[in-house]
């Protein structure tokens, strides 16, 4: 017997998030999801908020990131193991679900490798939007994995910038991403050193993979009137930023008691002042200031941020072929006799 029509869920595959992104335009859909992660932004107080559930090793961490609207639930799982890519393996993969509240069946399995990718450029990018010197054309992208590409073209897309100066540790990545980036329109240049990389920038984007206290910027590096998204800083005991920049910054975040523990403000006093994203938005805090004001968005990803994804992906499968029908969940004739609906292949 063919499962019922409530027992289907739809599934998005990797290969369907690669057709529907080429379907809708990689810009465009950045700039949607922007908008998509902004609208959710604008209604924080309706979310149930809390840390990520973390379980980490020595090789790399597995989270859990929840919330729910209390119409809607959904879910990540995601990995971060930085020396995956000795193995030919991703230092990131991820997977998402939307649930009813009402219910509690689900209504949409989906990768979540990608989308992860380009949430969170598309994060990166409303908060510059927010935040950001105004007419600001120059990016630096320090760390040129697998996120450099979809921050850059989120940055183009959304707040205009024209020209990226990578830099990155390993000379192959810079080249990857180069390359990726030759027919985007965007003026690409490598460079050897992160001091190189950040000369006329106005907006700096760290994002590296080790699972360390490290230094990537320095407190001489950076000059007044920039603005910096902190975003490889993931998890306790991994920080790119040299503490004193971060003394010199008005700092932004997603939700405090989550970026405290895995963020750069991990090196601060848990009193030092933090305004949350969701605030400027709304308007109801202070963004950018002045034009010598050091704007920092201190950004470990939210769960909010995969909702909204998730929710923008159910709408823009509606329609297309892009997912299938997964026969997900039981469906006995009478709900109190599971038994009976086993026998249907007996």
């Amino acid at each position: 017997m063919l499962p019922s029509e409530k027992a289907l869920v739809p599934f998005v595959s990797v290969d369907h998030m690669m057709q529907l992104i080429h379907h809708i335009g990689l810009e465009r859909m950045l700039c949607e999801l922007t908008n998509a992660i902004e609208a959710d932004f604008l209604r924080w107080p309706a979310f149930d908020k809390t840390p990520r559930l973390a379980s980490h090793s020595e090789m790399g961490v597995i989270e859990l990131m929840p919330t729910s609207d209390g119409e809607v639930y959904g879910f990540k799982y995601v990995n971060g193991h930085p020396s995956n890519t000795r193995t030919g393996h991703q230092t990131v993969t991820a997977f998402g679900l939307l649930a009813d509240v009402a219910t509690g069946y689900p209504v949409l399995l989906s990768e979540m490798t990608l989308l992860t990718a380009l949430r969170t450029a598309a994060t990166s990018a409303m908060a510059a939007r927010a935040l950001a010197p105004k007419n600001a054309r120059v990016m630096a992208m320090i760390g040129n994995g697998a996120q450099s590409e979809f921050q850059s073209l989120a940055m183009k897309a959304v707040c205009g910038i024209d020209t990226v100066r990578l830099y990155d540790i390993d000379q192959n990545a810079s080249a990857k991403c180069a390359v990726n980036l030759s027919t985007s329109g965007l003026n690409v240049i490598v460079c050897a050193t992160p001091e190189q990389a950040i000369e006329g920038a106005r907006i700096i984007t760290t994002c590296t993979a080790d699972k360390q206290y490290a230094t990537i910027l320095s407190d001489n590096m950076i000059g007044a009137g920039v603005h910096i998204n902190a975003i490889g800083g993931d998890c306790p005991g991994k920080t790119e930023l040299a503490k004193d920049i971060l003394t010199r910054s008005s700092i932004f975040v997603e939700y405090p008691e989550q970026t405290r523990i895995e963020g750069e403000i991990q090196q601060l006093d848990s009193a030092h002042p933090v305004t949350e994203l969701w605030q400027v938005l709304s308007g109801d805090a202070d963004g950018r200031k002045t034009d010598r004001q050091i704007t920092l968005f201190d950004s470990v990803g939210f769960a909010i941020e995969d909702f909204s994804a998730l929710r923008y992906i159910k709408s823009a499968i509606r329609d297309t072929g892009f997912s299938i029908q997964l026969d997900m969940l039981a469906d006995p004739n009478d709900p109190r006799d599971l038994f009976s609906m086993l026998q249907r292949s007996a």
